[in-house]
């Protein structure tokens, strides 16, 4: 009986993009890639400008024990928006943890989009993300995570299993953003009115990139017309949204509504909403 070594062990998924300023076109110019993590040939559907990747994991979720590493340079100058082909799922565990660490430097008067589509944790999963960001002066990142915590459209609740989710965003040695969240899978989180309040999805949205007005601000709270719950603050360089709720559309909306409002008023974009997700 044969054993294949990357079952037994988890799958260890690596990315390595950098991405350069050539002429004013951002070209991906360095892509190390490592199965089951992959990333589509880059696209320019808003001119040359912003490069457009699309990251696949061709496992399909993962499970216990796999690991998932990206490391994302934008070199100066640079203008990048990524997001994943799909959902990402974190199957049953079978005891041990499954873990993604994310690795981003964003050169001066650079930008990066990171605008993953929601992770799907399964009853009894037991999953952990790191995200660190490393800004340099004049550079900035919009990124968001949308969360579910069961398949409840099966009527599945997540009542067993670990989450974790460490994010950081630094610059020049100085922390602008850190975000530490852990819900553990039981019947007393699922119903706490301090944790998941009976609602399975959650989701934060974060600028970081420039101060942002009273102005921003209440126009981001104008943005939400929704029935789950929503939060809006101001950072010290930037802008924090908050979600909790039932429906990943809604929450989709207003993220997007959002973006696309922070694109106009510090990026001098238009709207462009990423073809894969429009599949």
């Amino acid at each position: 009986m044969t054993c294949n070594p990357q079952i037994a062990e988890g799958w260890h998924g690596k990315l390595n993009l950098v991405y350069a300023d050539r002429k004013g076109t951002t070209q991906l110019i360095y892509n190390h890639q490592q199965a089951p993590l992959k990333v589509q040939r880059p696209f320019y559907p808003e001119g040359e400008k912003v490069c457009h990747s699309v990251i696949l994991h061709t496992a399909g979720g993962m499970v216990g024990g796999d690991r998932l590493s990206s490391n994302i340079h934008l070199q100066p100058q640079t203008q990048a928006l990524i997001t994943t082909a799909a959902a990402s799922k974190i199957y049953r565990s079978n005891g041990l943890q499954a873990r993604q660490t994310i690795q981003m430097q964003v050169d001066a008067g650079a930008c990066l989009e990171w605008l993953p589509q929601e992770t799907i944790l399964f009853n009894d999963a037991i999953y952990r993300q790191d995200l660190r960001v490393e800004l340099a002066t004049g550079a900035s990142w919009l990124g968001w995570e949308i969360t579910r915590f069961g398949r409840s459209a099966r009527g599945e609740k997540f009542l067993q299993g670990e989450w974790r989710s460490h994010t950081e965003i630094w610059q020049q040695d100085v922390p602008l953003w850190i975000d530490r969240q852990w819900v553990r899978g039981s019947e007393e989180t699922f119903h706490s009115l301090h944790a998941l309040a009976g609602k399975p999805i959650v989701g934060s949205l974060v600028w970081v990139g420039g101060a942002v007005s009273g102005e921003i601000v209440e126009k981001t709270r104008n943005l939400w017309d929704g029935e789950g719950e929503a939060g809006v603050s101001r950072l010290q360089h930037g802008l924090l949204c908050r979600y909790r709720g039932a429906s990943t559309s809604e929450v989709r909306n207003w993220f997007i509504d959002v973006w696309q409002m922070l694109r106009v008023s510090f990026l001098n974009r238009g709207n462009c909403i990423p073809r894969v997700w429009q599949v």
